[in-house]
């Protein structure tokens, strides 16, 4: 079974660092992963760069710390879903708030750019693959509660309606700002695609 991060106690590093990663997720949401240098990343942070490097010794290193810290937000998030009686409708309920939340930050404009850097670099390549399987396995888990069945059985049978709702949630974050009506009509087929595919497993479930 999976099991989700759980709360520290925080020091000062770990609030530096933390510090450090929000000033790059917008630095790079705002110049992309390839346009803002090393420079541009200490500034943000109001670090000189040599002390910007005792942190993190390159981009790559910083986006592998993005995705991991990113990784424990949705581990958090993914907690009430695995311990809620219907895991089903906890998830629905989740997908709609980070399809709100994803659109009203900087998220989908960084997450554009690392997925294009994924594609050009390895290391990042590795860090978002690792993200996407564990966020898979989440919901599998999600979805074995919810059907009755085994974790394994659940990546046979539902592991491509996981990767479908990822990639529902996640391209409609990275989308271009419409006009409201647009957006509002897109948000209305993803949820209904999303909620088919969710009645979907949960009528397997009770068919047995």
């Amino acid at each position: 079974m999976l099991q989700t991060p759980t709360a520290t106690n925080e020091t000062p590093a770990d609030a530096r660092v933390a510090e450090i990663l929000a000033a790059a997720r917008q630095a790079f949401a705002e110049k992309g992963f390839d346009g803002a240098s090393m420079q541009d990343l200490a500034r943000a942070a109001g670090m000189s760069v040599g002390n910007f490097y005792r942190y993190f010794a390159s981009k790559a290193a910083i986006v592998q710390a993005l995705i991991a810290s990113d990784l424990e937000e949705m581990g958090r998030d993914f907690e009430p879903v695995l311990a809620s009686d219907d895991p089903i409708a906890a998830m629905r309920q989740k997908v709609r708030i980070k399809l709100v939340e994803h659109q009203c930050s900087d998220k989908g404009a960084l997450w554009a750019e690392i997925t294009a850097a994924s594609l050009r670099k390895p290391d990042i390549g590795t860090a978002c693959g690792h993200m996407e399987t564990t966020i898979a396995d989440y919901m599998m888990q999600a979805f074995a509660t919810a059907t009755g069945i085994s974790l394994n059985e659940s990546r046979q049978r539902f592991g491509a309606h996981a990767a479908l709702i990822m990639m529902l949630v996640k391209s409609s974050a990275m989308m271009p700002q419409q006009d409201a009506t647009l957006r509002h009509d897109l948000n209305t087929l993803i949820l209904r695609i999303i909620d088919q595919t969710l009645d979907e497993i949960a009528a397997s479930g009770a068919k047995g």
